[in-house]
């Protein structure tokens, strides 16, 4: 009974105060099950909020100009932008067939996985459709780039003899690492007991052969796949590409090639070396 007086006296203390809402009496209600808090959405739209008084409008980070550098200039989310690093502008389709890229192996040795990236067959050649292969590669340099970008460890993978040396002057040349012989295993999968102490593992492995010989895979690519360390990979028709995360359909077998893709990993890590000494010096 006091309750509902209680009640009865707040609706027309409202009303009086020109407010349209009216309170009901308490009645039992079925409790549902909670939801588990998504904590990670909740603090991103703390941290994104900004409020001033309450009688202004709330802001989103979102809706604030992007920028990058000094206090009034704009910020560029690296993440969002479509092309920070102008990865799109290393290569050109016809630099990647005057190099031989488009060049696969006899049509008998096709690995049915690498079908889907085959254009033709010339006198029993198979050939790589180049629109596709410069689509996974500039996936897989802007990938790099921002690795590059944040200070992460680059290891140039090959097996290749007759590559070996322009892969590890490649390597010199954009200050990363690079390993051209016999791949132990545990490298990284036991890398503590075998180098006798806590190890920093490389942030990506890039391999410009995924193979050890014609049959055989490189066995560095399913140990970077057990730790979770992602792979670029220059994926010939007789390879796998199922474990490389970024594969990039071509020739593997040509100097030329090799040459070719070595100068555009190598290009990419030193532009993006080269921007984050620029925003940081932009920034300070």
């Amino acid at each position: 009974m006091l309750a509902r007086r209680t009640v009865q006296w707040l609706s027309q203390y409202l009303h009086r105060a020109g407010t349209t809402s009216t309170l009901q009496p308490r009645r039992h209600v079925q409790s549902l099950p909670l939801e588990q808090p998504n904590f990670r959405q909740s603090s991103s739209v703390f941290d994104s909020v900004i409020r001033e008084s309450k009688d202004q409008t709330v802001v989103r980070s979102s809706e604030l100009p992007p920028a990058i550098g000094r206090a009034d200039e704009p910020i560029v989310d690296i993440l969002k932008h479509p092309d920070y690093f102008g990865v799109k502008k290393l290569f050109t389709v016809k630099e990647m067939f005057q190099c031989g890229v488009h060049l696969g192996h006899m049509g008998g040795t096709l690995n049915e996985r690498m079908q889907q990236f085959i254009f033709g067959k010339r006198f029993n050649q198979l050939i790589f459709d180049l629109d596709i292969t410069a689509e996974y590669l500039r996936d897989a340099l802007n990938v790099l780039s921002h690795i590059s970008y944040r200070g992460g460890i680059v290891l140039f993978v090959c097996r290749d003899r007759q590559n070996c040396h322009i892969v590890e002057q490649t390597a010199i040349d954009c200050g990363e690492y690079a390993h051209t012989r016999y791949w132990t295993g545990g490298t990284l999968t036991d890398a503590t007991n075998i180098f006798g102490g806590a190890t920093r593992l490389p942030d990506v492995l890039v391999f410009l052969s995924t193979m050890n010989s014609i049959l055989e895979q490189h066995i560095a690519i399913e140990s970077a796949a057990i730790v979770n360390i992602p792979t670029v990979g220059i994926v010939d028709t007789n390879c796998n590409p199922n474990l490389i995360t970024y594969p990039v359909p071509g020739n593997d077998d040509s100097p030329s090639a090799i040459e070719f893709y070595c100068h555009v990993f190598k290009t990419a890590i030193q532009n993006a070396k080269q921007r984050r000494l620029d925003d940081d010096r932009m920034k300070s």
